[in-house]
This record gives C-alpha cells, structure tokens and sequence, in this order.
C-alpha cells in the first residue's frame, strides 16, 4: 500500500479503529465518522421512501387489477343486449393477438344505490360470472357469497365491503340501484330503478373501489341500462405493462367503430401523479445527501486545517503536491464509498423488513400511520428495486468524490515553509 493511502485511510479513522490514538486523530477520526454517518443516513433514507413509494404504487396497481381487466373494447352507443350476443365475435377478434388471455363480456354504467336513509353513488359492472374469472380475480376477493349467485333475471348484488358497511348491507338485503335515465309523466320525471338482492360482498383492499363498485349480471345491467353505459368485452393479456401497445394493436384487428381502452388510460391520473411525486421526492431526498457531501467538504477543510503541520513536513521530506492531493482524495473517497455502503446496508434491510418494522413501531406508539380511507391502503408497502438502488448509491459517491476536490486542491497548495514558521 503506498502512503497516500495509508495517510488518507488513517486519517478517515480507518486505520486505527478500536486502538488508541493522538490527541488530533481522534478529533478528525469523529469528524469523518459525521461525516460518514451524514452519508449512510441519507442514502438510508432516500432507499426506504423511493422503496415505500414503488410498494405503493405496484400495490395499488395490483389490487386495482384484481377486479379489473386489463383492456376494454366496446362499441360506443350500441344497444347492451346486441353486444352482449356477439361479444364472442369481439372475443374472437381479439385473441388474434397473442398477447391475449382471456375475454369476458361486460356492462358499464353509474348508477345509485338506496336502502333506507341512505343513498351511495354507484358504478355497476355487468359480468358473466362463467367467464369472468379469466379477466380478473373477483372470485378471489370474496368475503361471502360467491360469483355463481348472479344469474341472469334473478337481479342479484355483489357489492364492495365500503358500501356494505356505509348502506348496513350484508348477504340476504334488498337495495334499490336507480339508472340515470327515466321517463317524463305529468307527475315529473321518474328515474328507472330496480330492485335488487344483495347476493354477495368482496374486498380488494383498494378503498376507492370497495366503496363504488357493485357487480351484477350483465343481461340484468343491459335491461336496467339499456340507453346508457357501454357495452363490450373485457381482455385479460399476458404482460399487464404492454396494456397500452396491444390496445393500440387491437384497434387493427377490430371492425370500424370499435374502441380499445387500457388499465393505464382508465386510471391515467393517479398513476401520473404518483410518477411525479417520486421524481420530486427523489430530487428533495437526495438533497439530503447534498448536504451530507457539503458536511463532508468542511470536515475535510478542518482536516486540512490541523493537519497542515504533517503536510508541510511531508513536503519536506519530498512529496509532491499531487501526492498530498492525492492522500485527502483517498480520506474524502473512504468516508464516501463506507458512508454509502452503510447507508444503502442499512436502508436495504429496513426496506425488506418495512412490514415487520412498522406495524411493530405503530403497536409500540398506539398509533396508525395509514388510514385506508385516505391512502387506499391500510399496511405500509415496500418494494425495493435494484435499479433505484443503484442510482442512489452511484449519486451518492459522485457527490462525495465531488466534495473532496476543493480540499484536496487546498492541502496541494500549502507552502511548508509558511506552515512550519508559523508552528
């Protein structure tokens, strides 16, 4: 090992860890451990929240999928009980694209639920219990009843555990589902209403659709909204995150009037607004590890500050200006590259184990950081990705390596003759 490193090492309390030391190593020997633990905490914290965020985002995506598909085509305007005839020629066409999985029919409306006092604004999916397993995991999100009590004529309900508990409904409960059209009487309007048995109720964990979407049989939702909604066939493909591409395929292999609409254009604002939300909580946390490297260049200025005595001698005894440049290079690099480590060490693990640290913190303060009804979600996510990782621990030592030029050009720039007449 050359000198330069093992100066550099010695003084970023490397090289005598656990012994002891002068007087003046020690105190620079804490200044880089500040500095060190200034690094690891940022890059720690930068790991844990973009993890946190990407657990959010994929479990959001998933339990929304849960219940629905990932493409829907649909005949603007069509009659309901036309479409639902020849929704296999629909089916037929699309599984001429590989990517395709599953078909499934469906009616699409808004509509109003009542029971009593209470009124809930409502949007009604008509599905074919038969076949609507290949389009999604409603079956799986059951918490009583179960898909087959949707019989066509019998105008049977399933709907999400929110609504069941805002309306007081549960298995066996008459509610009233209005349509938004109606007829015109001397008496006034009269908007159309049905009657219906609720049959069946399902959580998915996504607060938002537990709480507006019902279920019923499509033949049921074509009759009662026969001029209003869409109707088409729901799709099931093998990649969800090409939803938007084989859309656009598909829109080929249709006939003319067809539309085609994916999981990302249906949900299109949340899922920007979370996009936007990570890039600017990446740039606002690395700031963080800016001001670590900050911490670390004035540790280093204070470095030089009392060890310009060792350097003025070193000059003496023949080392060049790059060799002394070169040893707070080494310091500076060391305090970066261990503080990076132990930050990303130490974030990766609480990121892995987030679902075990924080329910135990929330039983220890009596507290719960999650509301569903405000986050959609009740437990606290986490989904470390390697690329996110990397980036982190890449910024974080161009900043630390970055923060030691000023230094390092500093002690190059001592005059030992200067130095050692002012000692």
């Amino acid at each position: 090992m050359s000198y330069e490193w093992w100066i550099g090492a010695r003084y970023a309390g490397l090289a005598h860890i656990g012994r002891g030391g002068r007087r003046g190593d020690r105190f620079v020997s804490f200044v880089a451990a500040s500095s060190m633990a200034g690094i690891a905490l940022g890059v720690a914290a930068l790991i844990i929240v973009l993890s946190v965020m990407n657990g959010f985002q994929t479990q959001v995506r998933d339990r929304m999928l849960s219940v629905l598909p990932h493409i829907e085509v649909y005949v603007p305007g069509a009659d309901h009980e036309q479409v639902l005839a020849h929704w296999q020629d629909l089916a037929r066409d699309a599984r001429r694209d590989p990517e395709v999985r599953g078909a499934a029919p469906f009616v699409a409306a808004q509509g109003m639920l009542a029971r009593g006092q209470g009124l809930s604004g409502v949007q009604v999916r008509g599905i074919d219990p038969s076949v609507e397993p290949h389009v999604s995991d409603l079956a799986g999100q059951m918490q009583s009843g179960g898909l087959d009590s949707l019989v066509p004529g019998s105008f049977h309900m399933i709907v999400g555990s929110q609504i069941a508990q805002s309306l007081g409904l549960t298995v066996g409960d008459t509610v009233l589902l209005l349509a938004p059209q109606g007829s015109i009487s001397p008496a006034g309007f009269a908007p159309r209403m049905r009657q219906f048995t609720v049959t069946g109720i399902f959580s998915t964990g996504y607060y938002e659709y537990d709480a507006s979407l019902v279920f019923v049989d499509d033949e049921d939702a074509a009759r009662v909204f026969r001029d209003s909604g869409v109707g088409g066939v729901r799709l099931r493909i093998a990649d969800m995150q090409r939803a938007p591409e084989v859309a656009h395929r598909l829109l080929g292999l249709m006939p003319p009037g067809v539309q085609a609409t994916d999981w990302t254009q249906n949900n299109r604002t949340w899922f920007a607004a979370v996009q936007t939300e990570k890039r600017m909580m990446f740039l606002i946390l690395t700031l963080i590890v800016a001001v670590a490297a900050f911490n670390l260049l004035s540790s280093l200025v204070m470095a030089v500050k009392d060890k310009q005595s060792d350097v003025a001698i070193l000059r003496t005894l023949g080392s060049t200006p790059t060799e002394v440049a070169r040893i707070f290079l080494v310091q500076g690099a060391l305090i970066g590259v261990v503080g990076t480590a132990a930050g990303v060490l130490f974030g990766t693990l609480v990121a892995y184990n987030i679902d075990v640290i924080v329910p135990w913190i929330e039983r220890l303060l009596g507290v719960h950081f999650l509301p569903q009804q405000i986050y959609f979600i009740s437990e606290l996510p986490s989904s470390p990705q390697v690329g996110d990782i990397v980036t982190i621990g890449v910024t974080s030592l161009i900043l630390s390596l970055l923060a030691t030029l000023y230094p390092s050009w500093r002690a190059s720039r001592l005059q030992p003759a200067q130095v050692l007449r002012h000692d």
